[in-house]
């Protein structure tokens, strides 16, 4: 039996911890709800808003009904602080629901990771704004935010 790991592993450097993030913000990116489970332990617990997920298969299936109703999801996330295991994000998302009404969602993610990289506790807090399309700050094609695209403070966000 192998053992599962995704690096970069903890303790964090400036660097790994950057790395760590894009890497996740990647995955979301993707909208691919298995490849983001992938870096979580299998009993991973998240506080997201007021729901709370344990397990792989849970946050799998929490990802697929997150997609289906925030259509053209787009994510930038960017470091706020790290120690030895430990992350906090910051992040903004746009996206849009069936209705047509686009909103950017803003919030904080503190992330516990084990000694192989996995992601063992992620807890989120999120705000939706809701906001014109022409107010849209988000704008690459579907998938990874690519090299260059500004970030959030130099998006002033």
């Amino acid at each position: 039996m192998s053992i599962e790991t995704k690096p970069p592993f903890p303790p964090f450097t400036l660097a790994s911890a950057e790395q760590k993030i894009r890497a996740a913000e990647d995955a979301w990116n993707s909208r691919d709800p298995q490849r983001c489970a992938l870096a979580y332990t299998q009993d991973s617990t998240w506080r997201n808003r007021a729901e709370f997920i344990v397990g792989r298969g849970a946050i799998t299936a929490f990802l697929e009904r997150k997609w289906a109703t925030e259509l053209e999801y787009r994510l930038i996330k960017e470091l706020w602080a790290f120690t030895d295991n430990r992350i906090a994000v910051r992040f903004a998302y746009e996206w849009h629901d069936a209705a047509g009404q686009w909103f950017r969602s803003y919030g904080n993610e503190n992330w516990q990771f084990n000694e192989y990289g996995l992601m063992q506790r992620r807890v989120a807090s999120i705000n939706d704004l809701p906001i014109h399309a022409a107010d849209r700050l988000f704008y690459w094609p579907q998938g990874p935010r690519p090299d260059g695209h500004p970030g959030l403070s130099e998006l002033g966000l």
